[in-house]
């Protein structure tokens, strides 16, 4: 049975959390009013700690508003919770797969926990198994899939009932651009085909431009919705391509047009160019000056231009202020070009399964270097091979002049690094956290407190010196772990998927601060599955299967993708599509041979 009104309709609705002391009352949806049409995608994005996520549980029946009125699927979910979850499925953020249960078991574990009867599962499970391509995994435990195949997984969990709504909470984060891909093209088939209402929250704005009606959240309140061309609008005739003169890096130049944030809304490498929004269309001198000889020429808006657009005019720090307050970074020691990171030959077996194939690489001294791949691809392998936190089964490496595979502990002294998933204490406080993680880098005494102020400084954190780690907004989070990494001014910054779910406002400031850290010459080492951030890399390697399939500056990565057709312009998720692709057609062909 499917609504006949709207999936959602919301009127007024307001939640607040009240944390421990000292912290203040988080107003998560302030006054948030909302019409969403049944048999339609909606997105709903915004920054971090906008809301979304609070609005996806108050949808699924997970928690009740402290005032307002929510119906979902004409039901008022505040006073009959059950009657909507029997009628949806939700797939949070962190999915609860079970790692040890292979796929059949994982599948058929939810469908018992929904009351799915057994004669309808064989049905649904094809349908399921055709859609995600798992159908000749049924038998690999849960634990050993990659990231994109889990989240396929988990979204075919949530569907062994058939939903009147489904609700998805940023889906695809640290999912490579291809799972991302098939995962959309997985949404869009049961919109299509079942006229399933589909309502996502993501930080990727493409994502939310597939979408026919997108709501836009900033600090609990809704800012703004519509059609993703009326959002765009918001843009129109303030968007440029910038072409930066010489060999100037187009980090560089984005670093200058975000520094004058009076003028300029936003700035992001692309294609070896920086695009960039104007807050008006007036004073030419001043940005001829900023531009320093860079070629312009104007480009239609896109759903993210009118997103940043709408966010930068908010009157808050986070919205109209610089994306970072520069850092003055410390100038590391040793010759600006010096290899700090050489590996030869390198190999890591997990007994029979060889994760990396013979990898070699360099990198120098103040360089960025962007380990790229999908999942299961190797690079976190190698990743954490780098930071000596694996062992290698073959080769050579050696990092910041130290031979890993007899000094692991000696090179951890001159490294940082930063995990994808918060590692600092939650119970702990801002405060504690960095004191703690300061004498563990052997930091004292008025050394430790001089770090401390300058990491608080650098990070926009000295406000929430007192509020527990556990409770700060994603961003902030991600600024405190940046800050205890840094605390030791490490020569090397190991950083792992670390704008992983991450808004477009905070991985600009993040940038803006690795831009500074890598001018002082820190050397940065980052995969990501962003790929508009490999363009802020001196150069990158694209692994696959363990094996490295592309390495050089994002222009050399693009040039090979592109082959013989040398006039085209693509971007760098295009060029990593076409080299992966490109390579497992090979592959395939010569295993058929």
């Amino acid at each position: 049975m499917t609504a006949t009104g709207p999936a959602v309709a919301g009127r007024s609705l307001h939640k607040r959390f009240v944390p421990k002391p000292p912290a203040a009352t988080v107003h998560a949806l302030d006054d948030v009013s909302l019409e969403i049409p049944a048999g339609t995608l909606t997105a709903l994005v915004g920054p971090d700690g906008a809301g979304k996520t609070t609005l996806l549980r108050l949808m699924a029946g997970l928690m009740r508003a402290d005032e307002g009125e929510l119906r979902v699927l004409g039901i008022d979910v505040s006073a009959d919770p059950q009657a909507v979850q029997d009628r949806i499925s939700y797939m949070p953020q962190r999915f609860g797969l079970y790692d040890d249960l292979s796929v059949q078991e994982n599948l058929d574990l939810y469908a018992d926990l929904h009351g799915v009867p057994r004669d309808k599962r064989r049905e649904r499970y094809a349908r399921l198994m055709e859609m995600t391509d798992l159908g000749r995994f049924t038998d690999r435990p849960a634990g050993k899939l990659s990231g994109g195949m889990k989240q396929k997984l988990g979204l075919a969990c949530t569907l062994v009932r058939s939903p009147d709504l489904l609700l998805l909470d940023e889906p695809t984060v640290g999912v490579d651009p291809l799972s991302r891909r098939e995962l959309w093209e997985i949404v869009q088939q049961l919109v299509d085909e079942e006229q399933l209402s589909v309502i996502v929250s993501t930080a990727y704005l493409d994502e939310a431009e597939r979408c026919s009606h997108v709501f836009v959240l900033h600090g609990g309140k809704l800012l703004a919705q519509g059609a993703p061309g009326e959002l765009r609008d918001r843009a129109d005739g303030l968007c440029f391509i910038a072409t930066p003169p010489g060999n100037e890096p187009p980090r560089l130049l984005q670093a200058r047009l975000l520094d004058a944030w009076q003028d300029i809304v936003d700035a992001v490498p692309q294609g070896g160019e920086v695009r960039f929004i104007r807050r008006d269309a007036s004073d030419a001198v001043r940005l001829d000056a900023l531009l320093e000889g860079a070629r312009t020429e104007p480009v239609a808006p896109r759903l993210e231009d009118g997103f940043m657009t709408l966010l930068r005019a908010q009157p808050s720090n986070d919205g109209n202020a610089s994306p970072a307050a520069a850092i003055a970074p410390q100038q590391s020691p040793g010759q600006s070009g010096e290899v700090v990171i050489e590996v030869k030959n390198l190999v890591r077996r997990f007994g029979d399964f060889v994760a990396v194939a013979s990898t070699s690489f360099s990198v120098r001294r103040g360089e960025i270097f962007g380990l790229l791949g999908p999942n299961g691809a190797g690079k976190t392998t190698t990743f954490r091979m780098l930071c000596g936190l694996l062992p290698a089964s073959g080769g050579q490496l050696r990092v910041a002049g130290v031979d890993l595979r007899h000094a692991r502990a000696q090179a951890r002294q001159r490294i940082g690094y930063v995990s994808q998933k918060f590692a600092l204490y939650g119970n702990l406080t801002v405060r504690e956290n960095l004191s703690f993680f300061g004498g563990a880098y052997g930091l004292r005494g008025a050394k430790l407190r001089e770090r401390m102020d300058t990491v608080l400084r650098q990070f926009d954190l000295a406000h929430s010196l007192d509020s527990p780690s556990g409770q700060l907004p994603g961003g902030y989070k991600q600024r405190l772990a940046m800050a205890t990494g840094l605390l030791h001014e490490p020569e090397i910054l190991f950083l792992d998927e670390p704008t992983s779910g991450a808004d477009p406002l905070a991985r600009r400031e993040f940038w803006r601060r690795i831009t500074a850290l890598a001018e002082g010459g820190t050397t940065v080492v980052i995969t990501t599955h962003f790929m508009e951030e490999a363009e802020y890399c001196d150069r990158i390697v694209i692994q696959d299967a363990g094996k490295v399939l592309a390495i050089g500056t994002p222009q050399e990565v693009r040039a090979q993708a592109l082959g013989d057709d040398r006039e085209k312009r693509i971007d760098m998720e295009q060029a990593f599509i076409g080299i992966v692709e490109k390579a497992r057609q090979a592959d395939t062909k010569q295993v058929a041979a």
